[in-house]
């Protein structure tokens, strides 16, 4: 049951992997989950129908395409969903003066050099990235919104094996979802991310029987993906909300 005292945030992507997380471990916040049959986003008459109906305060926008990465071949999927989906979003968001968060991604960053900070140029490294900071573009352009670039993946971790080279911050689901309500009154862009570390570092935590593996030039994948997580440090230490 809806909270009335609180926000309501509309949450899209209702049947992806994240809301299923956040619907079962939020006790903080006032969501109302929409999946795309009841929200389609690239109808701007459906997105505006689901705003009157629910009247929301914010949209924390989830839905799109992310894995596996050999969907983001298909590039008229990856712009429709997470380009032009966002765009629409961020329209009705104006019109109705809402605040947007948008869910983007490290995967923007080019991921050479790691630590990147949020003011670091961005140069994606596959379609993916391409695609999220297609949708960045459009959130950038309105005042009243927030951007997480995020390192984010489930919990137990996926596979049997993790890479010894490849730096990256990943964090668990659940993780994000105890750092939503320090962060839904911010603005601007926010890195999200756990320690900086290998990801069979992360892996073997959580997973005893990870095998090791070291990424190939092959794969065609950058070894230092890291964020610079202090902006997020002081906002989830803050007393402030």
């Amino acid at each position: 049951m809806l909270n009335k005292n609180k926000k309501i945030i509309l949450v899209t992507g209702g049947d992806g992997r994240f809301s299923k997380v956040l619907l079962e471990k939020n006790k903080n916040l006032n969501l109302h989950f929409v999946n795309k049959k009841q929200c389609n986003i690239l109808d701007l008459q459906s997105i505006e129908t689901t705003i009157k109906k629910i009247k929301p305060k914010i949209i924390l926008h989830c839905a799109g395409l992310s894995r596996p990465m050999s969907i983001h071949k298909d590039i008229i999927k990856s712009i429709n969903l997470n380009i032009i989906g966002t765009a629409n979003i961020t329209k009705l968001c104006k019109k109705y003066n809402l605040k947007l968060i948008y869910f983007s991604t490290s995967y923007v960053y080019e991921g050479t050099k790691g630590n990147y900070k949020e003011s670091d140029p961005v140069k994606p490294f596959n379609n993916y990235g391409l695609s999220k900071l297609g949708g960045e573009c459009a959130v950038s352009m309105y005042d009243n919104s927030l951007i997480l670039r995020i390192a984010m993946t489930e919990k137990p971790f996926l596979y049997d094996e993790a890479f010894t080279n490849l730096k990256s911050n990943f964090l668990f689901h659940e993780d994000l979802v105890f750092m939503l309500p320090k962060l839904i009154n911010k603005k601007g862009i926010v890195n999200i991310g756990g320690k900086t570390q290998s990801i069979y570092d992360f892996a073997i935590k959580y997973n005893p029987n990870t095998k090791k593996i070291k990424a190939t030039k092959k794969l065609k994948l950058p070894l230092n993906q890291s964020m610079n997580i202090n902006k997020l440090t002081r906002i989830i230490n803050s007393k402030k909300r």
